[in-house]
């Protein structure tokens, strides 16, 4: 029997992923949670994604090591520093490094060549 963590559904938000392997990929974020979620992705950044809300992110080609995960919690001031409850990068709302656990992710691999590889 499998059983989800509570937090783990909480924290859920959707990803639909729209593929052009010789341009990239666009990823749609949109929070289908009913309270803000801090969507975060490397490269690209982050962004506040209130109930409803989508964020377009494009990753090119041959990128490596992407990853999208979301954030609960947080509080940020104007310069987009502040924390995090979950997946905090580093104080910031725009991440540059990966998320801190407890976090669920989305790892990303485009490759135009060999196809598209989602973890």
């Amino acid at each position: 029997m499998i059983v989800l963590n509570k937090s783990l559904l909480e924290f859920s938000f959707f990803v639909a992923i729209s593929l052009s392997f010789s341009h990239g990929v666009r990823f749609d974020v949109t929070n289908r949670c009913p309270y803000t979620v801090w969507a975060a992705a490397v490269p690209s950044g982050g962004q506040q994604l209130n109930p409803g809300e989508t964020w377009i992110l494009n990753v090119a080609a041959g990128t490596t090591g992407s990853r999208i995960w979301g954030r609960t919690n947080c509080n940020f001031d104007g310069s987009g520093h502040g924390k995090c409850q979950t997946g905090d990068c580093g104080g910031l709302l725009e991440c540059k490094d990966y998320g801190t656990p407890p976090n669920t992710l989305c790892r990303i691999c485009p490759e135009p060549n060999i196809g598209f590889g989602l973890f």
